[in-house]
């Protein structure tokens, strides 16, 4: 790696964003570490990460489509109030329209067991599942997804402020991850082309 000029990406300093609640609302894990839809618009699952600023701390939710790993919706705001993850399944809801019944699965922190996420959810037809407590495994799949946004996008370069993470994680997550970025759980296909009804790369050929 030297010889040919190539330096190792590693992950920064680890920052705790799940933190539990004083009176949760908890809800029963429907996927099971399950992480596959038969269908779009079935199964979502979503989570919370952090991002450093000059300003200071910036944090982004999302919401991911487990039929296609398609970010479906996501927000990036200056705190961790559950209006931060409302804000990105409002986004999902709208540009979606999910049928009700919809699963939205996440871990145990404080946003998601809180009254205000578990009424907004339904008012919106949405049915909340959640992991155990303390296993990332549980939330698999939204874990994953943080740790490539950090080392494909948030971790190559500093950050000024939370306009500038808000801006470059649309680009990165919109016209890179749904659109260009393969995916080895698709058959290496990326989000767009799996649910355009391509199954295999040769398909995209013919």
């Amino acid at each position: 790696m030297r010889a040919a000029g190539l330096r190792g990406r590693h992950p920064r300093a680890w920052k705790r964003t799940t933190v539990a609640g004083q009176r949760p609302i908890d809800a029963p894990d429907l996927l099971g570490q399950d992480f596959t839809a038969e269908a779009p618009d079935t199964r979502w699952c979503g989570d919370i990460t952090y991002v450093a600023t000059v300003d200071g701390w910036a944090y982004t939710a999302t919401v991911i489509d487990l039929f296609s790993r398609k970010v479906v919706g996501y927000a990036v705001a200056d705190h961790l109030r559950t209006s931060l993850i409302t804000e990105a399944l409002a986004a999902a809801l709208i540009t979606r329209t999910p049928p009700k019944g919809v699963i939205f699965h996440s871990d145990r922190g404080c946003q998601y067991t809180s009254k205000e996420f578990t009424d907004f959810c339904a008012e919106n037809g949405v049915v909340r599942s959640m992991g155990r407590r303390a296993t990332c495994f549980d939330n698999a799949v939204a874990e994953s997804f943080f740790a490539t946004y950090k080392k494909e996008l948030i971790h190559t370069r500093p950050w000024n402020d939370l306009t500038d993470v808000r801006q470059h994680t649309f680009l990165w997550s919109e016209g890179y991850y749904n659109r260009r970025r393969r995916h080895s759980t698709l058959d290496y296909l990326t989000p767009i082309e799996y649910e355009l009804g391509y199954r295999k790369l040769t398909d995209l050929a013919a």
